[in-house]
């Protein structure tokens, strides 16, 4: 028999600032994940930002400095926002999953991605967190984001580009759905790589202002 997942929404607290949400953020036990991360990794950034950012969940660096982005594909997103026209600083980053699912390899940490039921799980926060910043426009980075954002499967490689939108407290949001910047590290040192950072930044200026 499957244990039921109980999800985040009964340590969500109701109409809480982001402020509100992050100091409730590391109390949640909505899936097992959090039993073997280091910490909770919620969000950085303005809580009034046009553009909000949302990743997969955090990597190994990420877990152990609590914050997300902060490793190679951060440095990446921050190249990719800044050639797009977009203020790093000025956007509001946060993931579809808050704790880091991974697998050992000896004594190596190795991502593993977050299921169906753990971007369920989770999904109460991100919904807090939008209707708390109230953002113009959402960028998915990746797959994993791009279903908790649109409540659906998506495919990044047939929906980046096309016109999205999701429901706001304001109205129609504006969703763009790009690859996730670990995709574009990958391929550092490679052929293809200035094709991958081209594409990303060419959908992060859908997002510009």
């Amino acid at each position: 028999m499957t244990e039921e997942r109980p999800g985040a929404q009964r340590w969500v607290p109701p109409e809480a600032d982001v402020d509100g949400l992050r100091a409730a953020a590391p109390g949640c036990r909505g899936c097992e994940l959090w039993a073997d991360a280091t910490q909770v990794v919620f969000s950085t950034g303005s809580d009034r930002a046009r553009v909000v950012l949302v990743g997969e969940q955090p990597g190994d660096r990420e877990d152990r400095e609590g914050k997300p982005f902060v490793g190679p594909a951060g440095r990446i997103l921050d190249d990719a926002l800044e050639a797009a026209g977009i203020d790093p600083s000025g956007v509001y980053v946060t993931n579809a999953v808050k704790h880091f699912r991974f697998q050992m390899r000896g004594k190596r940490r190795i991502h593993k991605t977050p299921g169906v039921a753990h971007v369920e799980a989770c999904l109460p926060w991100l919904e807090a967190e939008l209707a708390a910043v109230r953002p113009g426009v959402v960028v998915c980075l990746g797959a994993t984001a791009a279903r908790a954002v649109l409540g659906r499967e998506v495919r990044v490689t047939a929906e980046r580009g096309a016109p999205l939108s999701r429901p706001g407290p304001d109205g129609e949001v504006r969703v763009v759905v790009t690859t996730h910047p670990s995709a574009v590290v990958r391929l550092s040192g490679k052929p293809g790589f200035d094709e991958a950072f081209d594409a990303l930044v060419a959908d992060l200026r859908l997002a510009a202002p």
